[in-house]
């Protein structure tokens, strides 16, 4: 999955000394109060860079965002090379048709060592893998083309865990004659790798594919078309591991819910697997997991619904641990009679999801278009209402317990 809310922002660096990092912490991205269009994540702390002529509007904004900022330092324009703990700003591009771009990246790794791998791997110095395969997982009749990649990581030092993410710098140069940016992308293998070996990472990459609004021509995404056309022997350059939104809990009790529009089951097939895989469960014999399981995943036909056979085996083998609920948007209709997407399902299942919602060892990730997110928010303020509760409170009373990665 195309994950822009993990990449760094752009750094305008023209403004020479008169720049400024805000740590912050706490922000989210509310439609109705940020017009700005910046994909913010919700929790977690971000570096924002800033000149010396918008501090008070970047104050004003952080704090309509519900931010609370940590420390302000000026930046030095320091920059270190290959791998990394320090802030290190990077300009990246918010996606593949080009957006705007928020100035805040991952915080970097904290000296404390959590043993949580982060930036390993940067822009200015990647890793070089190997394209391992290349498979279609769009069954005929689908619509669009997505595909399973496999990388070669054992020649360096890339590791990671499940939930996180990793950019790609495509090859070539942009209109202005640059090299491309990197784009972030969801793992969809658990730390170990398809072949629990540790020596390589997956990615589930759907190729975009819009209509330009002036000429109307079919313009494709630059990376993912460039992830597409990989061949095996390939090499790819890769940075990272970052993100830390998306981890699973290390309780091998909890409740994991799951919900997923198209590439963002990504980071579930890594959790799904690491739960329920034979080789993976032997792999991890202090992980075996015991919880409920729920994936709730959307997507517009059956050809659609990716890695199908593995998830239909999965739940077979598991009944008690795993359970599956598709929303098949041009395939079903929700109960007013139009299309059935997740959030319908998720309003279908609403009383039941909050009761487990409730429970202190449940935890909900979102990952997917950020379109969903008020209908599911909406269904869950329905259910909670019915006992007295404001779902908005509540959500952020369980931010640790409730963690989105929308784009």
């Amino acid at each position: 999955m195309y994950n822009p809310s993990a990449a760094g922002g752009a750094v305008n660096t023209e403004y020479g000394s008169r720049l400024f990092i805000y740590e912050v912490e706490g922000l989210r991205q509310n439609a109705e109060t940020d017009n700005m269009g910046y994909p913010i994540r919700r929790s977690g702390s971000v570096l924002l860079t800033v000149p010396y002529s918008r501090m008070n509007q970047e104050l004003q904004r952080i704090t309509r965002l519900g931010g609370r900022i940590v420390s302000i330092r000026p930046y030095d324009g320091s920059v270190s090379n290959g791998k990394a703990s320090s802030a290190e700003p990077q300009t990246v591009q918010s996606a593949e048709a080009t957006q705007p771009m928020t100035q805040a990246q991952e915080k970097p790794a904290k000296k404390k060592d959590d043993g949580i791998p982060v930036n390993l791997y940067r822009p200015n110095n990647p890793y070089i893998g190997t394209c391992l395969s290349n498979e279609e997982l769009v069954g005929e009749g689908g619509i669009g083309t997505v595909r399973h990649l496999i990388f070669d990581i054992s020649g360096g030092d890339l590791h990671y865990v499940e939930g996180q993410s990793i950019g790609i710098i495509p090859e070539g140069v942009d209109a202005k004659g640059k090299p491309h940016k990197i784009r972030l992308y969801s793992i969809a293998s658990t730390r170990h790798g398809d072949y629990v070996d540790d020596k390589t990472v997956s990615l589930c990459v759907r190729q975009l594919e819009y209509k330009h609004p002036e000429s109307g021509e079919t313009v494709y995404g630059v990376c993912s078309t460039y992830l597409k056309d990989l061949k095996p022997g390939d090499p790819v350059k890769i940075t990272g591991p970052v993100g830390k939104e998306m981890l699973l809990p290390e309780d091998p009790e909890a409740n994991i819910i799951m919900m997923a529009t198209g590439t963002g089951i990504a980071p579930f097939r890594a959790y799904l697997w690491r739960m329920f895989k034979d080789k993976e469960r032997a792999a991890n014999p202090g992980y075996q997991f015991k919880g409920l399981a729920w994936l709730i995943f959307g997507i517009p036909l059956t050809p659609n619904v990716l890695y199908k056979e593995e998830l239909e085996e999965l739940r077979e083998k598991y009944p008690d641990n795993l359970r599956i609920t598709y929303a098949i948007s041009r395939e079903q209709k929700n109960p007013e009679g139009g299309r059935m997407y997740i959030q319908h399902r998720v309003a279908e299942h609403a009383d039941e999801i909050w009761q487990m919602v409730k429970q202190e060892k449940t935890h909900t990730y979102i990952c997917g278009l950020k379109g969903m997110e008020d209908g599911i928010d909406e269904a869950m303020a329905g259910a909670a209402a019915k006992e007295g509760i404001t779902w908005k409170d509540y959500q952020r009373s369980i931010k640790e317990r409730w963690h989105v990665e929308t784009y």
